[in-house]
């Protein structure tokens, strides 16, 4: 016991001291954000012992001289008067209030019975002048993108609005351009399925892999249309051509193979040496098991079928005329069904025969079926290509 308490005691100023450690290598590095989050972390609880004093004082170091960092940052960047900086003021200016606001729960702090005193200052109006400011300014450049026919401009257009949205929302119309942006940056792009394997495809089939609505895609800027629409001017095509449908013939495949097994069956006395019927320890005559020997012989039928779709993702520019990427794949479906027979004694057979034995025989899918099922393998390898395509 002693040893634990010891081991333990260890433990406790090790990761103690390493705490210390950090706050003090924080500071001094100029990361004060960290050293105030490392702090007020040790002070949430026993705040007053003596063993935190050294946090309170590390905290009190790290908040003036964050706050005389930021102050200057903000000097240097007014001087500058460029309007790109003024997201880093208003940004500044809320990380200086939030700073402040962090510490005052913890509030008072002491050291050897002397209050620590932390000098807070009101941002309010500094906040909202700077973002009175910014957002005038960013609505004017979110207006001045959306003048180009670059679609990344006109996405740069929206991240532009979208921010201002989130610190000013409602801000003017920009509810509106924000609208206006995800039309115009959109990427649209028309699908169509090319058969090439002079075969018929089931139409359930053709109308599944066109259901984009079924594959889970979440893509902000990009839309896939299977029915063009005449008020859009499609940027891409992407077109699935089926090049081959390979489907194996129907297969019956048998094995027999025996199970013996030894299991009891009834009971008979237990006999000494002699013969004789042998008793427990209350007189009575002691039965034991009967083992016998049983055994079953069991016939395996595996049926299967196979299908295999071997097919192209072109992808063109619409604009050009040029193809921009080929995608080569091949999606497959197996129908296997297992079931068994047996002759015997049922006792001889495993859990697993028992299970087959209760199986039947039951009609081979149709080709047209079995195009069709290879279709969700298809439909997720499409989808794994979808996800990945980018347009430049």
């Amino acid at each position: 016991m002693k040893k634990l308490l010891l081991l333990t005691s260890c433990i406790t100023l090790f990761v103690a001291c390493s705490a210390k450690k950090q706050v003090e290598q924080a500071v001094n590095t100029g990361n004060y954000n960290q050293a105030i989050t490392t702090a007020l972390q040790k002070l949430k609880t026993n705040k007053n012992k003596k063993r935190k004093a050294e946090y309170v004082i590390m905290l009190q170091d790290a908040y003036y001289k964050s706050v005389e960092r930021d102050l200057n940052t903000i000097k240097h960047f007014k001087k500058d008067n460029n309007p790109e900086l003024l997201k880093n003021i208003f940004e500044i200016y809320n990380d200086l209030d939030a700073r402040q606001e962090a510490i005052k729960p913890v509030l008072p702090l002491y050291v050897n019975g002397k209050n620590i005193v932390f000098k807070f200052n009101d941002y309010s109006d500094a906040i909202a002048e700077s973002k009175a400011k910014l957002s005038d300014y960013l609505y004017e450049k979110g207006i001045d993108l959306l003048e180009s026919d670059d679609k990344y401009t006109i996405r740069e257009a929206y991240n532009t609005l979208e921010y201002l949205d989130n610190i000013n929302p409602n801000y003017e119309t920009t509810r509106n351009l924000l609208n206006e942006a995800h039309a115009r940056g959109t990427h649209y792009v028309l699908v169509s399925i090319n058969n090439q394997t002079q075969q018929v495809i089931p139409r359930r089939l053709e109308d599944d892999l066109l259901n984009f609505n079924t594959y889970g895609l979440n893509q902000f800027w990009t839309v896939y249309h299977a029915t063009p629409n005449k008020n859009i001017g499609y940027d891409f095509a992407m077109q699935l051509q089926l090049k081959r449908i390979n489907i194996s013939p129907e297969r019956i495949k048998e094995r027999e193979f025996i199970r013996e097994r030894d299991v009891a069956d009834g009971w008979k006395y237990k006999k000494d040496r002699n013969g004789n019927v042998m008793k427990d320890s209350l007189g009575n005559d002691i039965k034991i098991d009967k083992i016998i020997r049983v055994k079953a012989r069991v016939n395996e039928i595996i049926q299967s079928k196979e299908s295999q779709i071997i097919a192209d993702v072109v992808y063109t520019n619409l604009k050009t005329k040029q193809i921009i990427d080929t995608f080569s794949f091949d999606s497959g479906f197996i129908f296997e069904n297992i079931f068994a027979r047996y002759r015997g004694d049922k006792r001889a057979l495993e859990q697993e025969d028992r299970r087959l034995i209760d199986n039947r025989r039951v009609p081979f899918p149709t080709n047209e079926q079995m195009v069709y099922d290879t279709g969700e393998d298809l439909k997720a390898k499409l989808k794994n290509i979808i996800v990945k395509q980018r347009f430049n």
